[in-house]
């Protein structure tokens, strides 16, 4: 397949590295926050989810062997839709990015916040510390290497099975009831907010290019990826009710799980967790897009990752400012860079459906419909994700009418950094 012993990936190196784009930060948030909003029946949501995820995996996994482009979810979606849908989904990804940044410096700071017995102000007050310490890393070319990566996730692995096995005793059958608190509607809400979970298969696709033989390692590769991230996922959403009750609302699940598993010190590990794989992921994903936000300005890559900064530096005030005076809530700052990553999967699996044939054509058309409702329950998150959609597009437009190329052509990297 053109792959080097040097390059090319072992199964067990590909599985890790998949596990490692699917789980991050954004798991010791969501369960609680969750089951805030749906009660016991957000477990519905997860498992939904976790049936969608499948779908994905197959889908770009398809893409990442048929369209063997460097530049992924751009490549794709135009392969299949052209050009301008092929902008709007790397813009998207770029404002994914962006707002995604301070919500992922906020899990971080939550737990620190919770540990020092912090409120609110504590919580922002030491997000925006990590979200300047991540800007400051990358300004000076850091990058997290794929190896410190995977050991930050099989930590916070270890401590999900730690929570989960310790904190068992205190599991109460009386926490799923009532099941449905909230409403059938609150489980389409729960699932707006859980999707920022199931971000990642659209940052590994380019990955398939480096396997010997993809055919017969994909589907080990990805079956075992998919079936850990299921049971982490499941594992932590079940305990959070069942421990903790639908009514605790609170926003460091793990943190209280580990209280009941191991004592005062529970909080202090799933803090330092919190801090570690907040800097890890959030570097690695400005690493991932600078190329990109190049590709689609026609600019260096030095000014592309310089651009890109900026915007996180500004939407790091706006987001996290608006939080600390109680403007916006942690499931409507989580909504939006959700709500965008969601636009670049449907642009995606819309392309998919026209490029691909066989089986993977009805999951890539089943997945566009599933993908579409969850967008109809992200509220005012999808203005954002429309503006940004339209922005794009006039900027295409307007760089087809001065004839340059490049700008109608975009192909970015999204690719893990190594």
């Amino acid at each position: 397949m053109g792959n080097t012993p040097a390059t090319a990936l072992s199964i067990p190196r590909g599985t890790a590295l998949y596990i490692g784009a699917l789980l991050g930060p954004s798991l010791m948030l969501l369960p609680g926050l969750a089951a805030s909003l749906a009660g016991p029946a957000s477990i519905l949501a997860w498992l939904g989810l976790l049936v969608l995820s499948g779908l994905l995996a197959w889908i770009f996994t398809c893409l990442g062997t048929r369209i063997t482009s460097s530049g992924g979810v751009v490549a794709y979606a135009h392969a299949g839709l052209g050009s301008a849908v092929g902008r709007v989904v790397g813009w998207c990804f770029l404002g994914g990015v962006i707002a995604g940044a301070p919500a992922v410096s906020l899990i971080g700071g939550t737990y620190v916040a919770t540990l020092v017995g912090g409120g609110r102000t504590a919580s922002v007050a030491a997000a925006a510390a990590l979200l300047l310490l991540v800007l400051m890393l990358t300004l000076g070319g850091a990058r997290t290497t794929s190896g410190a990566q995977l050991a930050l996730v099989a930590v916070l692995i270890l401590l999900v099975a730690l929570a989960v096995a310790g904190s068992a005793h205190e599991a109460r059958a009386a926490h799923w009831t009532p099941f449905l608190p909230h409403g059938w509607a609150s489980v389409g809400s729960a699932g707006a907010v859980l999707m920022l979970s199931f971000v990642g298969w659209e940052a590994i696709a380019p990955l398939t290019s480096r396997f010997r033989h993809p055919a017969r390692q994909l589907p080990r590769v990805i079956g075992t990826a998919f079936a850990v991230t299921t049971v982490v996922y499941l594992a932590l959403a079940a305990a959070t009710i069942a421990v903790l009750g639908s009514g605790a609302a609170t926003l460091v699940p793990l943190a209280e799980l580990l209280r009941v598993a191991v004592g005062p010190l529970g909080p202090a590990l799933a803090a330092a967790a919190a801090v570690a794989l907040t800097l890890a992921a959030t570097n690695a994903y400005l690493a991932s897009a600078t190329t990109l936000a190049s590709d689609l300005g026609a600019r260096a890559r030095t000014a592309g990752r310089t651009t890109l900064q900026i915007g996180i530096a500004v939407a790091g005030v706006a987001l996290l400012g608006t939080y600390a005076v109680d403007l916006i809530s942690v499931d409507q700052l989580v909504a939006l860079p959700t709500t965008l990553f969601l636009t670049v999967y449907l642009g995606c699996t819309i392309a998919a459906a026209r490029v691909l044939r066989g089986p993977v054509r009805a999951a890539a058309i089943v997945a566009t419909v599933v993908i579409g409702i969850v967008l109809g329950f992200s509220g005012p998150a999808l203005v954002v994700a429309l503006g940004v959609s339209a922005l794009a597009l006039a900027v295409h437009h307007r760089a087809r009418s001065t004839g340059d190329e490049h700008e109608t052509d975009p192909v970015g990297a999204t690719h893990l950094p190594e």
